[in-house]
């Protein structure tokens, strides 16, 4: 498999995946696919082996964790320091995501969750001290995800007819 080549059933594949991967089996898309199981797993193992498909993940409510502050600091970094900084805020205890942007000033955002305030200023000195400069911080109230409607083509979109 190239990178960029996927096929209509590896497209298919990759977006069941994301409405559900816990609750959908190898099973379940063959089914609405019209495929083997053994077809969709072969198919599955290509795509983790390639590095498509590189993990599969939890979706946790924070603030019923107990961790009801969930914010999205907005930093700048030198460029040539970006990806090594980006690494190391990583280990900072409450971050839970860091992006690298290409372009812009605004070219590390970090995604943290905290107990209180106490935490979250916690958090902001730590990056602080790594030598990123925080340009913006916004609480989040809330945050959902949805798969990648992309992977089907529009007359293959089941849920197309219910709009």
């Amino acid at each position: 498999m190239k990178d960029g080549e996927l096929d209509s059933v590896d497209r298919h594949i990759l977006y069941y995946l994301q409405q559900d991967a816990r609750g959908t089996s190898s099973s379940d898309i063959a089914e609405k696919l019209d495929l083997s199981a053994s077809t969709v797993r072969t198919r599955l193992n290509k795509l983790e082996e390639s590095g498509i498909v590189r993990g599969y993940h939890i979706d946790i409510d924070y603030d019923l964790a107990g961790y009801p502050l969930y914010t999205k600091i907005v930093c700048t970094a030198r460029v040539p320091e970006r990806d090594e900084l980006g690494k190391k805020a990583r280990e900072i205890r409450g971050v839970t995501a860091v992006r690298e942007i290409m372009t812009g000033e605004r070219n590390v955002y970090v995604n943290a969750i905290g107990r209180d305030h106490d935490d979250l200023d916690r958090i902001n000195r730590e990056l602080d001290e790594l030598g990123l400069e925080i340009i913006d911080e916004q609480l989040i109230r809330d945050e959902h995800v949805c798969p990648y409607r992309g992977f089907l083509d529009p007359e293959e979109d089941p849920e197309a007819d219910e709009q």
